[in-house]
């Protein structure tokens, strides 16, 4: 971490590069994939981005005083070796795969995408005992049907997790949701299955503490995922990325969020949706990095504390 930030290979928060998952606690994992996404392409680039981007972190949490090196072996295990990347139900399979193994490490696992369909096969891999709790904070909810004949686009991994029973709707809550749609069938979706939809709205009108009261209260002690797609934020703060929505978090709303989380069940997270084709400046990617560190503070000490 003392090095000058410029030298040597790029990897998520200069961390060492680790092949063998055994000498890890928590794994950065790569998943360079956007061939699932509706529109705006370029997320494949995003792990590349925010691996450059993470350089800027360093190591104490100025809030917590958290160090999450001195907690856990963290180490960027590399990208998600992915060869059939056109041929959607062949990437899911790799996907769950390289997560089983990180899974039979016993290895916490923080992911950078890639549009946000990679959640749905890495879920597939960590829930395969009982379905996990959620924490999703995103602009949309990502539980519509189909588009053009695929269930696999990058907004349909949270209504495949429910329909396969990796995630409990019922412990599930989707904060920052806002956005015009042309149908409400994955509004719908979420609030009927029962998942705590929480649109932009609301989340002004409870007030960043009560929504922390939210999300605990929804979660509660069971094991939780936490995924965090980069438009959750507003495109002031996040431009690069493929479907951008006005009237979004802002970055400390967005990291208070995550704070929030400290102390619960966590499993793995990730952050998604990083473009750097539309990330001019490199501030998107910067922004996720930090928020890569922030989930890493949370999990350490999760992480730490089940391992005694």
């Amino acid at each position: 971490m003392s090095a000058p930030r410029f030298r040597e290979l790029a990897t998520f928060m200069r961390t060492p590069y680790v092949q063998d998952l055994s000498e890890l606690d928590i794994a950065l994992i790569g998943v360079p994939f956007d061939g699932a996404v509706t529109n705006r392409p370029g997320a494949r680039h995003g792990p590349r981005e925010v691996r450059n981007m993470s350089t800027m972190m360093r190591s104490i949490h100025h809030v917590t005083k958290v160090n999450p090196y001195n907690l856990c072996r963290i180490g960027d295990a590399g990208d998600v070796p992915l060869t059939q990347i056109y041929d959607l139900e062949a990437v899911n399979r790799e996907i769950t795969a390289f997560y089983r193994e990180v899974a039979a490490n016993n290895v916490t696992p923080v992911s950078v995408g890639g549009d946000h369909s990679i959640t749905y096969p890495i879920l597939q891999a960590l829930a395969e005992k009982a379905p996990l709790g959620l924490i999703h904070i995103d602009a949309h909810t990502d539980t519509w049907d189909e588009w053009l004949g695929s269930k696999l686009t990058h907004g349909a991994p949270f209504r495949r997790a429910a329909e396969d029973g990796l995630i409990d709707p019922a412990r599930t809550i989707q904060i920052g949701i806002r956005g015009a749609q042309n149908s409400d069938e994955g509004w719908k979706f979420s609030q009927e299955s029962g998942m705590r939809v929480i649109f932009i709205e609301e989340f002004h009108e409870l007030r960043l503490e009560k929504t922390i009261q939210e999300i605990k209260r929804v979660t509660g002690d069971g094991p939780a995922y936490l995924s965090f797609d980069i438009d959750s934020l507003d495109p002031v703060y996040a431009p690069g990325t493929g479907t951008p929505e006005a009237g979004g978090l802002t970055t400390v709303e967005a990291q208070q969020l995550i704070r929030g989380a400290r102390h619960l069940n966590l499993v793995g997270a990730d952050v998604v949706e990083v473009s750097p084709p539309y990330d001019p400046s490199g501030g998107t990617a910067l922004v996720a990095a930090t928020m890569v560190y922030e989930i890493l503070c949370v999990l350490a000490e999760v992480v730490s504390k089940r391992s005694h």
